[in-house]
């Protein structure tokens, strides 16, 4: 059976990933199993039973009308023969994953360096004020320079945005089982990070009004916390972009799991507001915490933030087609 659902997969990887060819795939992929198991209950082989499944349901030209995938399939075929589509190689695709997590370590370097820049002002505030000035300048100079850094690295990769792209059925199977196995590490780092951000209030509370390490040490924390959240969440970015290399808005099916497609949104401007949706809660969390000094009442912030986040994900989602 394994070898008729990569089969099935091979038929599809050129259709849009819509509603439509999913509801199609799936009734496909139904019918080859029914044949398949009434080949086997009449004593045929294995291999035999692939053989005369692939043979009678393996032509998706054919089947098109059955399906209602006629429209579909016309206009696959001829984007396929007007625009030229580029292939990713199972080298390229891994070579892509390894820059990307280059790119994503400078990036979260530079963002935690930006965020710390604070607390060297605020440490050296009793020792040095200018010295701690200079640092601070410093610290911005070197998290502005890993950034831009950061998307130098990329730069052989910026015509995945640009080309219409493909990647194959092994290359996907690959980046798939890297994928899950960062899984264990990106939700330790996401985890890590929230409580740190959480968290960073808390030396304040021991260190007393005259100590400036304690406020320091919050920036510390803070800059820490973000740096593992923005390196998971780019190293995760980096498999999603594979796996959704062929999605709707290029001729081919996405490869990644059923019920893991992509959001689609309303428009460009409701995507960046769920992007930018939990570094706004961050800094409203850290001005309000800053503003009324009630470290112990703001945290109800972020499980407010939570349950209106499923708010506006649903009110910035586009419709199903």
């Amino acid at each position: 059976m394994e070898t008729i659902k990569n089969y099935l997969e091979t038929m599809f990887a050129s259709l849009p990933n819509t509603a439509e060819v999913r509801k199609a795939k799936a009734e496909l992929l139904q019918m080859m199993e029914d044949k398949y198991n009434e080949l086997i209950s009449e004593g045929q082989s294995e291999n035999t039973a692939v053989g005369t499944v692939i043979s009678e349901f393996g032509n998706l030209d054919e089947l098109a009308d059955d399906l209602g995938l006629s429209k579909e399939v016309e206009e696959t075929r001829a984007k396929e023969s007007e625009v030229p589509r580029r292939q990713i190689s199972m080298d390229e695709a891994m070579a892509y994953l390894a820059n990307n997590t280059k790119k994503s370590i400078f990036r979260a370097i530079g963002v935690m360096c930006c965020i710390i820049a604070v607390g060297w002002t605020i440490l050296f505030s009793g020792i040095s004020p200018v010295g701690g000035v200079c640092l601070m300048f410093v610290s911005i100079a070197a998290g502005v320079g890993f950034i831009v850094y950061s998307n130098f690295v990329d730069a052989d990769w910026k015509f995945m945005n640009t080309e219409l792209c493909r990647v194959d059925m092994a290359t996907a199977a690959a980046v798939k089982e890297r994928k899950r196995s960062f899984e264990s590490v990106r939700a330790l780092c996401v985890t890590l990070g929230v409580v740190l951000c959480i968290i960073c209030w808390v030396p304040n509370l021991f260190a007393g009004r005259i100590s400036t390490f304690a406020p320091a040490l919050m920036f510390f924390l803070v800059g820490f916390g973000v740096l593992l959240i923005v390196y998971a969440s780019n190293v995760y970015g980096g498999f999603e972009k594979l796996l959704q290399i062929n999605d709707i808005n290029v001729p081919g099916a996405s490869y990644d799991a059923p019920g893991n497609a992509p959001v689609k949104y309303k428009s460009k401007a409701a995507e960046t507001v769920v992007a930018i949706y939990w570094p706004l809660v961050t800094c409203a969390y850290l001005i309000v915490s800053f503003l009324t000094f009630h470290w112990e009442l703001t945290w109800i912030i972020w499980p407010i933030a939570a349950v209106l986040r499923t708010v506006v994900v649903i009110n910035c989602r586009a419709d199903e087609e």
